[in-house]
């Protein structure tokens, strides 16, 4: 490891089941920007059988094809979804035919094609809470994707099947790959998306060394603003998220949880959540993962997550106690309504973590 290099590229071919070290790159040129408009594409829902009222706008929206026994095979995920018409179903009044408007996550299929013998397919929102059931899907009138994002990683020097495909002794194509943005002790700090290389240079930087040209949707200004706060390591300072905004918190998560460090603490034990800064439901997960942990601590970056951490090896495992300092912020900015559908709102919180057997104290 070199103590020049920012980024690691890593991946698998069909010749190695383990993961392996493909470059180390001195620099990322074009990665931070602007993501690209994504096309909102129109999908039928087939069959639908809903838990409750269904609402205009769905969200983040978690779709499942299931097996012969109703068992989830895989997920599938829209953002930003909306209903824009329902009528009865052909085949079975007492269903739904719906059609929604979306944006199709990254890194996915077109969309997930019934399997045999299939029950259908289960709709849950960002949590893991279960919206209903229908029984088929389709996309209307498909469009393009957006232009590909290109990225130069500079100064790379190639390892492995890379290095065999730019110096011409296998054919081109590989497999699964990632990008690693590290720390100044070459420690993983964040993955930075999955690059697609398409071309390849030597780099004025040294010989040996070599400048990629790959594809991959950019990381958001935002992170070229939170990554520097990681570069030596964990923060030892709290609330360094509170600034950014939705987005930013979010991605503030993503260095969180490759920096977990330490045993689980015992049960019964009491943290204290610092709340001025909960003013989104983004906020509220920053601040748990360093009321369990510490400052840059990490517990959860949605109620699902939190349920899995409270399983082991995140700090912590319950019954606790939550000491949430200055609630006020988070029921003023939360709101106090439950909604059907969208982020929790601060009663719902509540019951969630009392529902895990975290006693909460408002304060």
């Amino acid at each position: 490891m070199t103590a020049a290099a920012r980024f690691a590229l890593r991946g698998e071919d069909e010749d190695h089941e383990e993961e392996q070290l493909w470059a180390l790159c001195e620099e990322a040129e074009n990665l931070f920007a602007d993501p690209p408009e994504q096309p909102r594409r129109h999908y039928e829902l087939l069959g639908c059988a809903f838990e409750g009222e269904l609402p205009s706008a769905l969200g983040f929206l978690v779709l499942k094809p299931l097996d012969k026994h109703g068992t989830p095979l895989w997920e599938w995920y829209l953002e930003d979804a909306r209903v824009l018409s329902s009528r009865p179903c052909a085949r079975d009044l007492s269903r739904l035919d719906v059609t929604i408007e979306a944006v199709r996550s990254e890194q996915q299929p077109d969309y997930p094609q019934r399997v045999p013998l299939s029950v259908g397919f289960s709709l849950s929102d960002f949590d893991d809470r279960l919206l209903g059931h229908f029984r088929d899907l389709s996309e209307v009138l498909p469009v393009a994707d957006p232009e590909p994002h290109p990225v130069r990683l500079l100064g790379c020097s190639l390892h492995g099947p890379l290095r065999d495909v730019v110096e011409g002794r296998r054919a081109r194509r590989l497999a699964y790959r990632h990008l690693d943005a590290l720390d100044t002790a070459g420690e993983l700090l964040s993955i930075a998306g999955n690059p697609d290389v398409v071309g390849w240079e030597p780099s004025p930087r040294g010989p040996g060394l070599y400048d990629l040209t790959v594809h991959m949707d950019p990381q958001p200004p935002v992170v070229a603003r939170i990554w520097p706060l990681w570069r030596e390591g964990r923060p030892a300072v709290p609330n360094l998220w509170a600034p950014f905004d939705a987005t930013g918190r979010a991605r503030w998560l993503d260095p969180a949880l490759h920096h977990r460090t330490g045993p689980d603490r015992p049960a019964g034990g009491t943290y204290h959540l610092d709340g001025r800064h909960v003013t989104d439901y983004e906020g509220f997960f920053c601040a748990l993962g360093e009321a369990v942990n510490g400052p840059g601590g990490y517990f959860g970056r949605c109620l699902n997550g939190v349920s899995d951490a409270l399983c082991g090896g995140f700090g912590a495992t319950g019954p606790f106690t939550l000491v949430w300092h200055d609630h006020e912020t988070a029921r003023r900015c939360l709101g106090v309504q439950p909604l059907t559908f969208g982020p929790a709102s601060f009663p719902e919180l509540l019951s969630f973590l009392r529902e895990k057997r975290i006693e909460v104290v408002l304060a």
